[in-house]
């Protein structure tokens, strides 16, 4: 036996076996907590405390996706190759350090550098949570968690929602320094209880050289081009990517540039931080209450199948949402356009998850769902500059609208899986 595999093994007796689903759960509620907390009022705080332009706040999301890009394969590969667990603990817990450098310093800067602080360490849990947690209870059980993790998600970002928006009235950086101390707790608590049983480890001799990690990538490029699901999955993420930048960096600044005399004053405060924080959480309970539809009506949109029908329905909601948001001259019905974006989102989520990991082989799926990571920061990259520039040039809401126009293809890339096999 080799060296490696008793490092394995002598690793598995002290900690005790643990039933993944929860610990899946804690973490899918432990950063959406963690998360809602830090950037509830983030965009706020870019505007208002550190002072940056429509551009620079594009500009901000272009350096963090440009991040994603440059590493989301490489670690990918590294949790196919290593262990998903140790990837995923590394990752937590350098997304907080870099939560910790954006609330402490007010500055382009050194929001900027932050932003490559935490872009590296979301890449080392990009599909490395989606991978362990298929590989540890099955292909055939993992929808339904998908959308129960999902639906934590949800009340975890609840949660902090409303702790980030008390925290935000007293002061914009408070909540997002917590949450980076919150990241790192969190990345103790999962060394303590978090299992790992059925990853292969691929030999130290191996590991040592580049070659196996090529051989990874080469055969993760292979069987994307190979399946049709795979590949146009990895295509949709692509052009959400380049939508989805503008309209994610710049939905605020559009409601304050539009609606600043019309935004109400809950308990007597002037400051916006209470509404978008009051919105968020509106738009988390009605995503709540639509995972929950889904899972008691729809339930065979996880399991074995082809969703394309009800991913497409649901894409054009999103598209039309988009262009709903820039055209509704009130207040209220912009908001309701915002949630039935945010809606539609939440529910493609995990019905996509599902679909995809169920035409992946476990040696490769780390690497692969990385690879539509990194299709979704290419995109990214490329689009959030060029609408940024429309946003501080033109105006902000025709900014959006060439996001939703963007963003329209996807509806048609769905459709077009309809009759597609599995694999």
């Amino acid at each position: 036996m080799s060296s490696s595999a008793i490092r394995s093994r002598i690793e598995r007796v002290r900690r005790p076996a643990r039933n993944p689903v929860p610990v899946y759960l804690l973490i899918e509620g432990g950063q959406a907590f963690l998360f809602a907390l830090t950037f509830t009022l983030n965009l706020i705080y870019q505007v208002t405390i550190a002072g940056l332009s429509p551009l620079e706040m594009v500009l901000v999301g272009t350096i963090l996706e440009t991040t994603c890009f440059l590493f989301e394969v490489p670690t990918g590969i590294v949790a196919d190759l290593y262990s998903r667990r140790r990837s995923i603990l590394i990752g937590i817990a350098i997304i907080g350090v870099g939560f910790v450098v954006e609330g402490a310093i007010p500055a382009f800067v050194a929001i900027a550098v932050a932003q490559v602080i935490w872009g590296i360490g979301y890449t080392f849990t990009s599909g490395a949570v989606e991978a362990w947690i298929t590989d540890e209870i099955g292909e055939d059980a993992v929808g339904p968690v998908f959308l129960r993790g999902s639906q934590v998600a949800l009340i975890g970002g609840i949660g902090g929602t409303v702790l980030g928006t008390g925290l935000g009235l007293v002061a914009l950086q408070v909540p997002i320094v917590l949450g980076g101390l919150g990241m790192l707790a969190l990345a103790g608590i999962l060394f303590i209880v978090m299992p790992e049983r059925h990853m292969t480890v691929t030999p130290a001799g191996d590991r040592t050289t580049f070659g196996h990690m090529k051989h990874t990538f080469v055969e993760g490029v292979r069987l994307a081009r190979r399946r049709p699901v795979v590949r146009t999955l990895i295509a949709i993420s692509l052009v959400v990517g380049l939508a989805s930048e503008a309209f994610d960096r710049l939905n605020q600044v559009s409601i304050l540039d539009r609606f600043s005399d019309d935004l109400p004053h809950p308990f007597g405060t002037d400051s916006p931080a209470l509404v978008f924080g009051l919105s968020s959480l509106v738009g988390t309970a009605l995503g709540l209450l639509a995972t929950e539809l889904l899972r008691r009506h729809r339930p065979e949109s996880l399991g074995a199948g082809t969703p394309a029908r009800l991913l497409a329905g649901l894409a054009a909601v999103q598209v039309g949402a988009t262009f709903g948001f820039v055209l509704m001259g009130n207040l209220w019905l912009a908001l309701a356009m915002l949630w039935l974006r945010g809606v539609a989102g939440t529910l493609i989520g995990p019905i996509s998850a599902a679909w995809l990991n169920r035409n992946l082989d476990s040696s490769l799926r780390a690497t692969v769902i990385s690879m539509e990571g990194q299709a979704n920061a290419i995109g990214q990259v490329a689009g959030g500059p060029p609408l940024g520039w429309i946003g501080g040039r033109v105006s902000v809401s025709t900014a959006i609208v060439a996001s939703g126009l963007v963003l329209s293809p996807i509806v048609a890339l769905y459709g077009s899986l309809r009759d597609r096999p599995e694999r």
